[in-house]
């Protein structure tokens, strides 16, 4: 009887110690399983992201070339103003000549008369009109 007594005390040490290994097996399969889906999850959020890295570069390389061109031309563009600038400074130089000289010349200068003089001339005899002696409009 007492070898039974050790025999069961055994098995329920052994059922006990199965069941938590059991336990722990499931746990941990479960564990596994989470793990390898986000495993999956972060490997297809690593490729969205690679992919999104690619677009930026090659956005930042178009924006890159377009602000070089952008600048080029702007450079034209000032080039352009301070070579207008000086033309605008030369002219300004030439038109102020040319008043300062003629504001002295008479060439084109209007005299001063009086209304009497700038009169256009006028007839000798005053005007009869087209039609014969005493007619009218009507005859």
């Amino acid at each position: 009887i007492e070898h039974k007594g050790w025999c069961d005390s055994e098995l329920a040490t052994n059922k006990a110690t199965r069941d938590q290994k059991t336990e722990a097996v499931e746990q941990l399969s479960a564990q596994k399983e989470d793990l390898t889906s986000t495993i999956a999850q972060l490997t297809q959020d690593i490729e969205d992201l690679t992919k999104a890295i690619a677009e930026l570069d090659a956005a930042m390389a178009d924006a890159t070339a377009e602000r070089t061109a952008s600048k080029e031309k702007n450079a034209q563009t000032v080039e352009d103003a301070k070579a207008a600038q000086v033309a605008v400074q030369e002219a300004m130089a030439v038109l102020k000549d040319f008043y300062a000289k003629s504001a002295q010349a008479t060439a084109l200068a209007q005299t001063k008369q009086t209304p009497g003089e700038d009169a256009p001339e006028t007839f000798d005899k005053p005007y009869t009109g087209l039609l014969p002696e005493g007619g009218s409009v009507v005859d």
